[in-house]
């Protein structure tokens, strides 16, 4: 095919789109349903609702082929360990007696039975069920619920593009099960699978499926040869099957490298590539291994992960240098769509200006259908289209948002020294033990309590007129009173103030930080039917009065035990917003982390004697390639040490992280040289304690002993034998004792029973220690 018929074939399409729907619909459908007040086939008929919703406005938009097989009640992973047949053995009683009750059991776990683990999405604030295998797992096929989906969308006359987690990818997310060997490889299961998914692919094609798309996002990070050997023997197979559909191939997030080339040979009928960001070096590198001749190519040149509109021209030049190394060029989105706002046209009080430079995922399909016609009929056909884009990027470079002179020279002005704290940690402990008189094994929690519908109708109260800041006031003071006393009375040693007052452990700072923005209906999934809104770094940044000072010295004003100050890091407050693509990250990293130095010494002026900064995202924004992660880890925790490098000695850092692989940053954990940092620990069973012990980790931990995520209320009992566990790795005048996370998400009834029997357990083993220990 010549460049220019491959141009005339050119169509758009996406990886995936929003689930969630334009109210959150699917989210106030499941919650019902384990509430007991919505029923299976009324949430069954409102996620089929959803899905033709976002087909038909899909294919309306000029979406040529829309995907099927992304949507999800809870996760796509935890998706295709059903299709497999890869039902953890504690589960099957219940996905036997209900399937759907099943799979939730397995995403949030009973009262009798844990969930599967939980964790980040590569490097997205996107959470996933961890599959649990073992040498005798056996696969099955269960192709229910992609067959549907493909068949719901052809009936709509659509065509559609079934979307499945790529066996590779799989096994490679998948760990070692309950009781299995913990050197166990996945992987090595993979002719074991493969079958399943034959049968899969057979079941689509005979369903109508002209094309099946296989995400394999775990080869953008750095594979070992046996790992790209099993990627090529896989496709090799299933390219090999003669009952299937065409077979697309897709990886995202970052540049493919060594695996591109087994990628490119393998007999597939198309690849779908990242051009975006760290992966805009597949470009090259797909020149260099001779392009994909015969072969259809998806260039992903619209950024699936951010909401800044896109650069027609540069696309454009992208897309056109494509054209000769494929038989065919489709226009997409980098990625799913699943990682963005749904439509910005729901935003009623974002500036106009800013309003021109802004896409969620509605935006981005027209963006797509833009390109794809410009690709195929000529730029002429979008001159229009590429002027208003000219327009709006320069509108943006030339903003003053964009660049504050005071902001900038301050930033350029720190020093090492302003990364580094007064005195060494041994002699911080001493004075911290002096000053705050603590028990062994003290007992804490991670910062926020229950977040009731009173709180939520007093903030939506306030914002409508119905109430004044005072009667606010009154309120969320009313509420610190409770969760401390509360804590008081269960016996914890250092106290919150439940945070009462915050809507987003993100959004509370942004709203208070220039530069930063805030969106109304700007919902992203994190996990299951969390849903969070992500705001968008705009500008330069800064703070232009104290945040949490006022209600955290409230707090400590009515009780004598230590109230901590939460802040969210400078990392966190990065990756769990839409941050601005015209600047290096560590540049804006520095600014965030300015701001909040400002605010943790007036937290301290004002006679808090413990800061928790929390850094749950340090992990999850680690680069997928080795080769770039030390650059990251440099301003990573030079951006916490400037937050929390002014204070005293005796002043009590404390730092928090949550649902990720620990083990890659123990080094980084160590650097950011917090007196004591929490860690999710609980349904990892303390792997995280033990992982740095083995590093020579040096200062206070608290692995967490409850799981929040989950519905359950562990006993006393089950929190003691998690502190056993613990207490092999860490010693116990440097243990605490907390739950895993912010209990924001929780309803009292089960956060009074669990923190009670977290007390309890901790009094109990505090009665075994030696006295030697105390």
């Amino acid at each position: 095919m010549t460049d220019k018929s491959a141009a005339a074939a050119a169509r758009a399409t996406v990886h995936g789109y929003p689930r969630q729907g334009q109210n959150r619909e699917l989210k106030k459908a499941v919650e019902g349903y384990w509430k007991g007040t919505v029923g299976a086939d009324a949430l069954r008929d409102t996620a089929a609702g959803l899905r033709r919703t976002n087909w038909r406005r899909l294919a309306d938009a000029g979406i040529h082929e829309v995907p099927t097989g992304d949507f999800s009640f809870y996760d796509h992973v935890l998706d295709t360990s059903v299709m497999v047949g890869a039902i953890p053995a504690r589960h099957r009683a219940a996905v036997a007696a209900d399937a759907l009750d099943g799979y939730f059991a397995m995403a949030r776990g009973t009262q009798d039975v844990a969930p599967l683990e939980m964790t980040k999405w590569f490097d997205t604030n996107y959470h996933y069920l961890v599959p649990e295998l073992g040498p005798d797992t056996v696969f099955t096929a269960d192709s229910t619920k992609p067959v549907a989906e493909l068949r719901e969308a052809l009936a709509l006359g659509l065509s559609a593009r079934p979307v499945l987690v790529g066996p590779v990818t799989y096994l490679l997310l998948a760990k070692p099960a309950p009781g299995v060997a913990p050197d166990f490889e996945p992987l090595t299961l993979l002719d074991r699978l493969l079958p399943v998914y034959a049968e899969v692919l057979a079941d689509l094609r005979a369903a109508g499926a002209q094309w099946a798309q296989l995400d394999e996002p775990a080869l953008v990070e750095d594979r070992t040869p046996a790992e790209l050997n099993a990627t090529a023997r896989a496709y090799r197979d299933l390219g090999a099957l003669t009952d299937r559909p065409k077979l697309l191939v897709a990886s995202y997030f970052d540049r493919l490298g060594k695996a591109l080339p087994v990628l490119a040979k393998a007999p597939v009928e198309g690849l779908a590539l990242d051009f975006t960001g760290p992966a805009a070096a597949n470009l090259d590198a797909l020149g260099a291994v001779g392009g994909l001749p015969g072969k259809r190519l998806v260039a992903g040149v619209v950024n699936g992960r951010n909401i800044w509109i896109n650069d027609f021209e540069k696309s454009l030049s992208v897309l056109g240098t494509l054209l000769g190394l494929a038989d065919r060029v489709d226009v997409s989105s980098s990625c799913s769509l699943l990682h963005v706002p749904l439509d910005l046209a729901a935003e009623r009080d974002i500036d106009p200006q800013i309003f021109r430079w802004l896409a969620f995922a509605r935006q981005k399909t027209e963006e797509i259908v833009t390109l794809a016609r410009g690709l195929a009929q000529g730029t002429d056909t979008i001159a229009a289209e590429l002027a208003a884009n000219r327009a709006d990027l320069a509108s943006r470079a030339g903003s003053v948002l964009t660049n504050d002179p005071a902001v900038r020279a301050r930033a350029a002005a720190v020093t090492d020294a302003d990364g580094r704290r007064a005195a060494p940690y041994p002699e911080r402990a001493t004075a911290q033990r002096a000053h705050l008189g603590l028990p062994l094994l003290p007992t804490t929690t991670i910062g926020s309590f229950p977040q009731t519908n009173e709180l939520r109708t007093a903030r939506a109260d306030l914002r409508a007129g119905r109430i004044d800041t005072a009667g606010y006031d009154e309120r969320i003071e009313a509420e610190i009173r409770e969760v401390l006393a509360f804590q008081e009375k269960a016996g914890i040693d250092v106290l919150v103030h439940g945070e009462p007052e915050r809507n987003d452990m993100v959004q509370y700072f942004a709203e208070q930080l220039t530069g930063y923005l805030a969106t109304r209906q700007g919902w992203v999934q994190s996990y299951g039917t969390r849903y969070v809104r992500p705001p968008i770094l705009a500008g330069d940044i800064s703070r232009p009065e104290p945040m949490t000072v006022r209600w955290t010295t409230y707090a400590q004003s009515v009780t004598d035990r230590p109230v901590k100050g939460m802040l969210t890091g400078p990392v966190t407050m990065l990756a769990w917003s839409f941050v601005r693509d015209d600047q290096p990250l560590g540049d804006t990293a520095r600014q965030v982390a300015l701001a909040l130095r400002d605010e943790v010494n007036d937290l301290e002026a004002a006679g808090t004697s413990v800061i928790q900064v929390d850094e749950p995202a340090l992990r999850e924004t680690l680069p997928l390639r080795a080769d770039d992660r030390q650059e990251y880890l440099d301003w990573a925790t030079e951006a916490f040490r400037i937050t929390t490098g002014g204070v005293r000695p005796a002043t009590q850092i404390h730092t928090h992280m949550c649902y990720a692989e620990f083990g890659d940053i123990v080094q980084a954990i160590k650097d950011l040289d917090a007196d004591v940092i929490s860690l999710e620990a609980a349904r990892s069973h303390m792997q995280v304690a033990g992982e740095l012990a083995a590093a020579g980790y040096p200062r206070e931990v608290g692995p967490g002993v409850y799981d929040i995520h989950s519905p359950r209320v562990p006993s006393a009992q089950e929190a003691a034998g998690l502190l056993r566990k613990g207490l092999e790795a860490v010693p116990a005048e440097r243990l605490w004792v907390n739950p895993d996370c912010g209990l924001k998400t929780r309803g009292w009834t089960e956060v009074r029973a669990s923190l009670e029997n977290l007390v309890e357990a901790a009094r109990e083993i505090r009665g075994t220690l030696p006295t030697s220990a105390s």
